[in-house]
């Protein structure tokens, strides 16, 4: 339901409310107010079919990327939570390729009746700021929900790597041009190391993945040295011992990690990058239940063992209202299109 919809409906509940409460001249000797008793079929003239009673079936929630990465992680935890909220499974449908391409347009072609959503990460505004030809318009083609958390990224290194800080790996690539690779499972975690390697004057050989999952293999086999990427995913084997953390991308430290240094502290000042997720449904979605879809999920994002789980793995739950998230959104896709034009990176 469009806003110029809703409006009138808002004001026509208010009228008749007003009227069944103070015009007595319409009632019966039984208080019966026939002015008023039409409201609900009035009412139902202006709810979209299927809104009323949402969600009467399951829910599909599309991730654009691998199974394994920070964003599925984050789909599927909020998922669990939003079956039990809905009443209705959610199911997470991950349709990785193409930076999140194929997925994101498989919503943006579906009924905007809310059994379709979509969780996004920055990739989303990504793809927009590097000029590349799109099968959507990032911005019109969805309804945006809800912010759901933003994300740290950590520099890690393989431990055979002779670096145990930022600044001796930066000593390290410009001693040794191109003998460093970096993996990256998606622009978003590309553009960031694309930044460091400018910032630093380093030359370090970039190998893209189809995923976190095939790239973090890489890197714990050795294939490829280092990588800058989710906290969510890359925590679990830091701790373990398999993977050497550096520094957090961040403006602030972690607090999954409170001793481990922001990249700016730890040697490269004024560098700075995040990434996160969200959720969008198709254009035209009714109001009404993007309203409640937000409503549950910011409800999800603020649940204390919720929080605590998120925060331990490097990832703030965000929550606030569809608008805010718009506008954030907006500014994203200005933002990392002149980060981009900094590193000279551009769509391949």
């Amino acid at each position: 339901m469009s806003p110029r919809v809703e409006q009138p409906v808002l004001y026509l509940h208010d009228r008749l409310d007003y009227i069944g409460r103070f015009d007595t001249r319409d009632a019966d000797e039984n208080g019966y107010n026939p002015v008023k008793a039409l409201f609900p079929l009035l009412l139902s003239l202006a709810v979209p079919a299927g809104a009323a009673d949402y969600p009467a079936k399951p829910v599909r929630l599309v991730v654009p990327y691998p199974a394994g990465g920070g964003t599925d992680y984050m789909a599927r935890a909020v998922a669990q939570r939003l079956s039990e909220s809905l009443g209705q499974p959610v199911v997470v449908d991950n349709r990785p390729a193409v930076d999140g391409v194929v997925g994101t347009h498989t919503v943006a072609t579906s009924r905007p009746d809310g059994y379709t959503l979509l969780l996004v990460s920055s990739s989303h505004a990504i793809n927009a700021s590097l000029g590349r030809k799109l099968p959507y318009d990032t911005l019109r083609d969805f309804e945006p929900i809800i912010q759901t958390a933003n994300q740290q990224l950590l520099l890690v290194v393989h431990p055979l790597v002779q670096a145990r800080s930022v600044k001796e790996l930066v000593s390290l690539a410009q001693a040794k041009p191109e003998a460093l690779n970096y993996g990256s499972s998606s622009n978003a975690t590309a553009l960031p190391m694309e930044l460091f390697k400018t910032m630093t004057r380093t030359r370090i050989q970039h190998v893209p993945y189809k995923g976190t999952a095939p790239m973090l293999n890489d890197l714990l086999g050795g294939q490829i040295q280092l990588t800058i990427g989710a906290a969510l995913s890359a925590i679990p084997h830091v701790k373990a011992g398999r993977l050497s953390a550096l520094g957090i991308a961040g403006a602030k430290r972690s607090a999954a990690m409170p001793d481990l240094p922001t990249i700016a502290e730890a040697g490269v000042p004024g560098y700075e990058a995040t990434i996160w997720t969200g959720m969008l449904a198709p254009a035209k979605t009714p109001r009404a239940i993007v309203t409640r879809v937000n409503s549950d999920v910011d409800r999800i994002l603020g649940l204390r063992d919720f929080r605590e789980r998120m925060m331990s793995l490097g990832a703030e739950p965000a929550g606030g209202t569809p608008q805010a998230w718009g506008t954030f959104l907006r500014n994203e896709i200005a933002k990392w299109a002149a980060i981009a034009r900094t590193a000279g990176m551009k769509d391949e």
